[in-house]
């Protein structure tokens, strides 16, 4: 298994309109969804599209994130889709996952597997590519 430590920025964030999730007469906490962008750096160089669903209360906040990224790892060139998200709240330790959707990678990059997190514009991935 390699570790891998690669950052990323967020470039483009574009709300979804409307909250296909909202309780009914606004009650509950805020859902929501959005199409991110983002341009990774480091190990793996590439961009990447995300689709989130992301709830925030005033006890707590999560996300789920599918995510295709497109570029290259160790000299070799293709694509996969990670999973990611992150949940925690008043009294609650933070949890936060990420995971390489299995069968998902192409090109150079198919057969990829890992497992990590993605916090703070940083992923951290233990990864095995065959």
């Amino acid at each position: 298994m390699t570790h891998l430590e690669s950052p990323f920025s967020v470039d483009v964030w574009e709300p979804a309109e409307g909250d296909a999730l909202a309780e009914p007469e606004g009650r509950g906490p805020a859902t929501g969804r959005a199409l991110i962008r983002k341009t990774y750096t480091g190990p793996l160089a590439g961009t990447a599209v995300a689709e989130l669903l992301t709830t925030q209360g005033e006890g707590g906040a999560a996300y789920l994130a599918q995510e295709r990224v497109v570029g290259e790892l160790e000299g070799r060139a293709g694509s996969f889709v990670l999973q990611h998200g992150a949940s925690g709240g008043d009294g609650q330790e933070m949890r936060q996952w990420a995971f390489v959707v299995a069968g998902s990678g192409t090109g150079g990059l198919a057969g990829l597997s890992g497992t990590g997190i993605i916090a703070h514009e940083l992923l951290t991935l233990d990864y095995v590519l065959p």
